[in-house]
């Protein structure tokens, strides 16, 4: 157990450069009442991570996976951030029931405000369109998941509703992209039964794992910089474990949202995502179908 300490700045030294969020008045606490008996990678791992500025809940998913991962090869070593699925409790591929799958590569998903954005978009090539359309009046969102779902028939294009899976459904969308919020509000198998696509937002390690539980079409990861487009009740993760949580979920088709515009793609494409979802680098943009065929050529590359 002396050694504890010196695993835990180990850890952190290895993986500060990448991973580390600021952390205000840390103090490392190597012995509580509920850790004084556990694995000591578990213990390091988890005031590492601390260290590192993950939250408790991420820095306890850590913590498990470096314990199973030491007894697995039988040895503590700070240098080898935990990337197995299996270190982490993730069934293996193929599983059932699963919902349909998508691309691995989803490339450019753009997401838009309303149908007539859709269209545009649609238009323009991009691969993939998420509906955010913000409303609470049904027939309103009805209405624009229909012209949405119209506005892409012929396309290339596959489209996401956000939210909305009910009027999704009914329309005959391509999916629904979720949030965790509305895990236990949506009626998932009602979703998977309709043969929607199903994609999930997660901000960090205790998030991914929920999402995998319901094994999606494809999980967002984000927000990799700061978006001021909603309030985000984590703090940006930046590409550094945007790398690392993709190494982890390698399975998956994977999207990269929050704050990413073209001066930022390519170190979010250094990740090994297959997709990159933006909002203002579009809808902002002087030319949003130069700015979406300059992000798809970098996409191909």
């Amino acid at each position: 157990d002396q050694n504890v300490p010196e695993m835990s700045e180990a850890i952190v030294q290895a993986h500060r450069a990448a991973l580390a969020l600021p952390v205000d008045n840390f103090r490392p606490v190597f012995s509580s009442p509920q850790s004084l008996h556990a694995h000591p990678a578990f213990r390091a791992a988890k005031v590492a991570c601390r260290a590192l500025g993950f939250l408790d809940a991420d820095g306890l998913c850590v913590a498990k996976a470096w314990q199973k991962q030491t007894e697995r090869i039988g040895r503590f070593d700070a240098q080898l951030w935990p990337q197995e699925p299996k270190d982490f409790e993730l069934a293996p591929w193929p599983r059932q029931p699963a919902f349909l799958p998508c691309p691995k590569r989803l490339g450019l998903y753009a997401v838009l405000p309303d149908a007539d954005w859709v269209a545009r978009m649609a238009q323009a090539g991009v691969p993939t369109l998420q509906l955010r359309f913000k409303s609470t009046k049904r027939a309103e969102v009805a209405a624009q998941v229909a012209a949405s779902v119209a506005a892409v028939q012929g396309s290339q294009s596959l489209l996401f509703i956000n939210d909305h899976w009910q009027a999704a459904i009914d329309a005959g969308a391509y999916g629904v992209h979720l949030g965790q919020e509305d895990l236990d509000n949506a009626d998932l198998a009602a979703i998977r039964k309709a043969g929607l696509r199903l994609g999930l937002s997660s901000h960090g390690y205790a998030e991914m794992l929920i999402a995998d539980r319901v094994s999606p079409s494809y999980i967002a990861m984000g927000a990799v910089y700061a978006t001021t487009l909603k309030r985000m009740v984590t703090p940006p993760q930046g590409p550094g474990r945007l790398a690392a949580y993709a190494g982890l979920l390698r399975d998956y088709p994977l999207v990269a949202i929050g704050g990413i515009d073209e001066r930022k793609l390519d170190d979010v494409l250094l990740s090994g995502v297959g997709a990159v979802a933006v909002v203002r680098a579009l809808t902002a943009a002087k030319d949003p179908e130069a700015a979406a065929a300059r992000i798809m050529q970098k996409l191909a590359l």
